[in-house]
């Protein structure tokens, strides 16, 4: 009995109840983030730290140091949960920079439950149970009474934070260098990782603009320019519609489930035009605004933030303003709000000429944030109608928005049957919502043909950002992921996109263009079969219908240093070294395919784009919005 009571006694002290409470709640939110949680991992990485704020407690405060366990372990709390739900996602490990996109996580509140897992939820209960318990009970105050008087031996607690100091600067200092946030996170231990990235982060000195030039890019890349380019002007004059699609992956293309084919209008496209199965995206945190960005720029997306964030205020060279400088009118649709991450920042910085959003179309027939994509066509085209009455040609970009995550559509927009084993899965209801947005696709090419537009346009179709991150699917999904792919679904598979070019010039030996390919790359493809030089255009990407050989790197759903060149996609550890590599076709190897060389190459690509771009200057009107 006397030990129970002892044990009671040092549970009612918070320095012990609420090391412990944390301590469980640091077990919950590694296992789902590193692949293997060692039993000492948050012990000697979490505990350390959070002893340095309760030996402060302990030393200063005075009555309200309970109130201060408490805040504590809410913060605490919020921030393994974020933690959680972010990987989820994203795959890699959340940091300050992720409050920019507060905003953002409210819009796609249905995105963010569906990451959610009972479980996870179990990490707030202590602190419902003991607010309530706080209010309702007399033992409560008798509690907070004793906390006030109960102070800790000054000795023992200047002890324990001078090992507290030393267990994280032991944890953090060796780790400082390591590429892989994930890796460098499990190190480090969460709660020391999040304040070394807050209070070491800063930008270095940009390169010098003198010494970013298109030479020095294309050396890095192994690339050359020919002097008589394959494909030049080949759609000179055309108008230019660059179709974003939602959350599309390439193995959509020619699926087909129980004999069903799922997509037939991209089907259909893939065989009329160019279609370029090995392409990936080179979107990031920003997901359909860092496409939007980097393929109107070819510029790589910024190291820590969303690009509308990080670059909104700049004024940007891009495909607008280039295609404008040879006589073009642009605009850009979507039926979101124009301020969702920013875009009527984003817009301005890339110098579209109109931009149309929910305020031109309205809020009939929503699906998720805005009207579906049969009213975006449809109200597109209509508008496109009207353009192509100018003396002047188009560029026009369409970001659909029907097939997003996490993609239950209603209902009535249903178009095929689900087999049963798909039903109310992941996996099924992206299938789904895919096999409508093909669905507008063909209505789409439909109302251009018939508007007398489709002879007259050079159209470029690829996937905005990956559909199905491999760390929010369950067994089920990844079961059925496993029976469409015939193999694990893995990092590998997750970045393929699709990306067609079709209509005038965009005919070959083969319709299928086996090199590998990247967002970044479209805007140079672009300008190649328009007939516009690049010459004084500083790009990141390459000409895919001129070039064979590339390398792409990755960032955010990847850690940073991933990089896919040949038939490899390499994720880095704390070094180049102890990285890993994954094959990117069925039966590749595991064990090579990226040299060093071209990994440091890719780092000093990553360093030059972000040099360059936060070099441009700011828009004058940028201070104002």
């Amino acid at each position: 009995m006397e030990a129970i009571k002892n044990w009671r006694s040092l549970l009612t002290r918070p320095f012990i109840l609420f090391t412990l409470i944390l301590l469980v709640k640091g077990y919950i939110a590694w296992g789902p983030i590193f692949e293997d949680t060692p039993l000492w991992g948050p012990l000697l990485t979490e505990i350390p730290f959070l002893w340095i704020i309760f030996c402060l407690f302990e030393w200063l405060a005075t009555k309200r140091k309970l109130l201060w366990y408490m805040i504590t372990n809410l913060l605490v709390t919020a921030l393994f949960f974020t933690a959680i739900i972010y990987f989820k996602y994203y795959g890699v490990v959340v940091n300050y920079h992720a409050l920019d996109q507060s905003r953002q996580a409210v819009e796609v509140s249905d995105s963010v439950v569906s990451l959610l897992a009972p479980q996870y939820l179990l990490i707030f209960t202590d602190i419902i149970v003991l607010t309530v318990w706080f209010f309702v009970s007399k033992k409560a105050r008798k509690w907070r009474q004793n906390v006030v008087h109960h102070r800790m031996s000054r000795r023992v607690v200047g002890s324990l934070l001078i090992v507290s100091l030393v267990l994280c600067t032991m944890n953090v200092w060796p780790n400082r260098a390591s590429m892989n946030e994930v890796v460098k996170a499990e190190k480090m231990g969460i709660l020391n990782y999040e304040a070394y990235t807050l209070l070491t982060d800063r930008e270095e000195e940009p390169v010098p603009l003198n010494q970013i030039t298109q030479a020095k890019i294309d050396g890095l890349k192994g690339i050359e320019e020919p002097a008589k380019p394959n494909y030049f002007g080949a759609a000179k004059g055309k108008n230019l519609i660059i179709l974003q699609m939602e959350s599309l992956q390439n193995f959509m293309v020619g699926l087909k489930i129980d004999g069903q084919e799922i997509t037939p209008n991209l089907n259909k496209l893939s065989e009329e035009g160019l279609y370029f199965p090995n392409f990936y995206q080179s979107a990031g945190q920003g997901n359909t605004s860092d496409a939007e960005f980097t393929v109107n720029t070819s510029f790589y997306i910024p190291p820590r933030k969303a690009a509308v964030i990080a670059y909104g205020e700049k004024d940007l060279p891009s495909l607008p303003k280039l295609l404008k400088s040879n006589g073009y009118q642009t605009a850009t649709f979507h039926t979101n709000d124009v301020t969702f991450w920013n875009r009527n920042q984003l817009y301005a910085a890339l110098g579209f000429d109109k931009y149309y959003d929910k305020s031109f179309f309205g809020t009939d027939d929503t699906v998720f944030f805005g009207s579906s994509d049969e009213v975006l066509y449809a109200k597109t085209t209509d508008q496109l109608q009207k353009m192509d009455e100018s003396d002047q040609p188009f560029y026009a970009q369409l970001i659909s928005m029907s097939s997003h995550h996490p993609f239950t559509i209603p209902e009535s927009k249903y178009k095929m049957k689900l087999p049963e084993r798909y039903e109310g899965t992941l996996v099924g209801d992206y299938i789904r919502a895919q096999n409508y947005a093909d669905y507008c696709l063909g209505l789409l090419i439909d109302e251009l043909k018939e508007k007398g537009l489709w002879d007259d346009s050079l159209l470029m179709l690829y996937g905005d950002h990956l559909g199905l991150p491999v760390h929010s699917m369950n067994e089920q999904d990844l079961e059925l992921a496993k029976e469409i792919f015939g193999h694990d679904y893995t990092y590998s598979d997750m970045p393929n996109i699709p990306f067609m070019i079709l209509g005038a010039g965009a005919t070959g030996a083969s319709n299928v263009q086996k090199q590998l390919g990247a967002q970044v790359d479209i805007l140079p493809t672009a300008a190649n079969l328009l007939g516009i030089s690049l010459k004084d255009h500083i790009h990141f990407g390459q000409d895919l219908l001129n070039q064979q050989e590339n390398m792409i790197p990755e960032r955010y759903y990847w850690p940073s240093g991933s990089l896919i060149a040949g038939d490899t996609l390499f994720i880095p550890g704390t070094s180049f070294e102890d990285g890993t590599y994954y094959p990117l076709k069925k039966g590749g190897t595991s064990t090579g395919g990226v040299t060093e060389d071209q990994f440091n190459r890719m780092l000093e690509l990553f360093e030059l784009s972000s040099s360059y771009v936060r070099q441009q200057p700011d828009r004058p009107e940028a201070a104002e919005e």
